[in-house]
């Protein structure tokens, strides 16, 4: 078995030491965590532990945190770091990735959405090739923008590439303005999407910037993975499986776009395979739902001799669902509240090819 990796976090602060130790505790890849409350004692412990990363506060005695990361980056330049600091200055934030930090969060966004921190740290964990968006690096940025406005979160990310900045405005879950290297609005959003790599963090949130981008987030994510995939495909020749695999992903979002549902998420049946979803980042956990929901009126349609199930019908207070048994597969479609017509014969129409 693996050993697990090894985090060492750096504060001065013994209460904050103890809350970070808490919630890093509750790691899917259950790291060993390191504590040091000083620079000295941290340098220590790196130089007689493989620590695979550095989380590292600012505002310290003696040695500072952009100090501490200068010697770091000098003696132990593989050794992944990230700021978590109470400082709110840009130019500290600055200062911390022109060192070559992998991320800088505030403490009060980490406590704010401690889930996303959470997913930085396991793929800062993960393996150094993979690729992707440091920060979340099996993702890529339509990933982490779909999951910040299905979160319905209001933030500004931020996004680097070398010496490029890239900014993206989110107000209650719907994309307001991007701006990248002179480019604004849409122009701008377009030209991020093409980056392959780079960094991003979460920055507060600017609830008076104003509105430039007014189409639907899934719209534009759909013009431009088109346009994408047509520079990258200009010939007829045959797909590669991972080309077709991109595809079919357009495919499904462009009717999942047009219909105007929300998500919708393809079980198998036990056994056979994942669950796949577009338009959620939520699968593991409403697959789970699926298979008890759908379980339940299994049962109750035998009780009743009411024969077999034909769709489940449920509203939340953010969205209509529709539940249907298809074949050897359930899918599970979101609409939002306002959807109107037959929703239950919709959604048979939207996954009546989705796996074919």
């Amino acid at each position: 078995m693996d050993k697990p990796h090894k985090i060492l976090i750096l504060d001065d602060d013994s209460d904050w030491l103890a809350l970070c130790r808490d919630l890093l505790a509750t790691l899917p890849s259950h790291p060993e965590i390191l504590t040091a409350n000083a620079a000295s004692r941290a340098l220590a412990l790196i130089e007689t532990e493989p620590v695979r990363l550095l989380i590292c506060d600012l505002k310290m005695p003696r040695i500072d945190g952009l100090q501490m990361l200068a010697i770091v980056r000098r003696r132990f330049p593989e050794l992944r770091t990230i700021v978590l600091s109470g400082l709110e200055d840009e130019d500290y934030r600055s200062r911390a990735y022109a060192l070559g930090v992998d991320l800088f969060w505030l403490k009060t966004e980490m406590q704010r959405n401690s889930k996303l921190f959470a997913e930085c740290l396991e793929s800062l964990l993960g393996r150094e090739n993979e690729a992707g968006f440091r920060g979340i690096q099996s993702k890529s940025l339509m990933d982490i923008i779909q999951m910040e406005c299905l979160s319905r979160t209001s933030t500004v990310l931020r996004i680097t590439r070398g010496s490029l900045v890239a900014k993206l405005w989110i107000q209650d879950g719907e994309l307001i303005d991007a701006e990248v290297d002179g480019a604004c609005g849409e122009a701008a959003f377009r030209r991020l999407l093409a980056w392959k790599s780079g960094t991003f963090e979460n920055l507060p949130p600017e609830p008076s910037r104003e509105r430039t981008i007014q189409k639907p987030v899934n719209a534009l994510l759909l013009e431009s993975a088109q346009t994408m995939d047509e520079a990258a495909h200009p010939s007829a020749e045959p797909d590669s499986i991972e080309s077709a695999a991109h595809r079919k992903t357009i495919w499904k979002l462009s009717r999942l776009t047009r219909e105007g549902a929300d998500f919708v998420v393809s079980l198998p049946a036990e056994g056979q395979g994942e669950p796949e979803a577009i338009g959620t980042q939520s699968s593991a956990s409403l697959a789970l739902w699926m298979r008890h929901a759908a379980g339940i009126a299994h049962r109750l349609g035998e009780r009743l001799e009411a024969g077999p199930l034909s769709y489940v019908n449920g509203q939340n207070l953010e969205r209509q669902i529709i539940l249907l048994p298809q074949g050897d597969r359930t899918y599970l479609v979101g609409w939002p509240l306002e959807a109107t017509g037959n929703l239950p014969d919709i959604s048979r129409k939207l996954v009546a090819s989705w796996d074919s």
